[in-house]
């Protein structure tokens, strides 16, 4: 039997989007010139940009903790792997929703309203995510973009000539995973004045972690061909991962992170969590902006 596929595009002048139902997943990036920047969920890594939700990274354990209960959450939450429903799906602009329901209480006991927006105009892709509390207790939860992009960006494009252009000085430390857990100590950060020379190397020892970035937007380039510019407002980190084997670069603004390395407590204690009072709400929203010349 095969699978259901359920996807609605989006065009503008100079950008054209896929969206999927299916994790309210962006699966297609393209400019005016129909090249896609978006990494096409091949081996060794099968996803585009997954949307994480109710959590960020990973849970020590993989156990969330509340109210004298335990219950089994996987890395970056289910909101990846569940069917959004749509809300609107226009031309230019398309709107998906997930609610809390008897599986996400089985494993995150909380009520939540969830949805993602995505715009396009003027060669850039707007994706706003908003988180609606309509419980009467406080609503605990992390959410993050983690789009995949093609690197080289370019074919015949070395990667080592690629790099990121941060729109301000970086000049604190960075943090690092074990196990998927965050390290307690931050360590020296790789990036230079504004700019992180790429390699692959670099993520040999899992993803970047800016618990601190200045500013809030980037660049993605190669001295010549193609470029990204990445900016984003509400989220408070930034992630950079790659794999080995992988010819994509994952750049992704969060609000939240993986459980510290000995964190055992209660979730609503977890450090870096948005923590959304009773009918409250949080947003946050990210902007891809193309540029086929570089």
């Amino acid at each position: 039997m095969t699978a259901q596929v359920d996807r609605h595009g989006i065009a503008a002048q100079g950008i054209a989007a896929e969206i999927s139902a299916d994790g309210a997943e962006l699966c297609a990036l393209r400019d005016g010139t129909g090249q896609d920047y978006l990494w096409p969920a091949a081996p060794p890594w099968p996803r585009h940009a997954p949307v994480l939700f109710p959590i960020v990274g990973r849970l020590a354990g993989d156990t969330l903790r509340h109210g004298g209960r335990s219950y089994r959450l996987g890395q970056h939450g289910f909101a990846r792997d569940m069917r959004f429903v749509w809300v609107e799906r226009g031309p230019a602009r398309c709107t998906l929703e997930l609610c809390d329901s008897a599986a996400t209480r089985a494993v995150y006991p909380f009520g939540f309203r969830f949805r993602i927006a995505y715009a396009v105009a003027d060669a850039a892709l707007r994706m706003t995510f908003t988180l609606d509390n309509p419980d009467a207790t406080v609503l605990p939860a992390a959410m993050g973009a983690h789009p995949a992009f093609r690197w080289p960006l370019r074919p015949g494009i070395a990667k080592s000539d690629h790099a990121l252009h941060f729109a301000a000085d970086q000049p604190a430390p960075i943090r690092r995973l074990s196990g998927g857990l965050l390290l307690a100590e931050p360590v020296a950060s790789p990036i230079s004045g504004r700019t992180l020379a790429l390699d692959e190397s670099l993520f040999a020892a899992d993803a970047i972690i800016l618990d601190q970035p200045a500013g809030n937007a980037l660049r993605f380039a190669a001295p010549v061909g193609p470029a990204i510019e990445v900016a984003w407002q509400g989220f408070r980190e930034l992630g950079l991962w790659s794999r080995a084997g992988g010819d994509f670069l994952c750049i992704e603004p969060w609000r939240g992170f993986a459980d510290p390395v000995g964190f055992a407590g209660e979730f609503i204690d977890k450090p870096g969590l948005l923590l959304i009072p009773p009918g409250g709400s949080a947003t946050a929203a990210m902007t891809l902006r193309l540029r086929p010349s570089g």
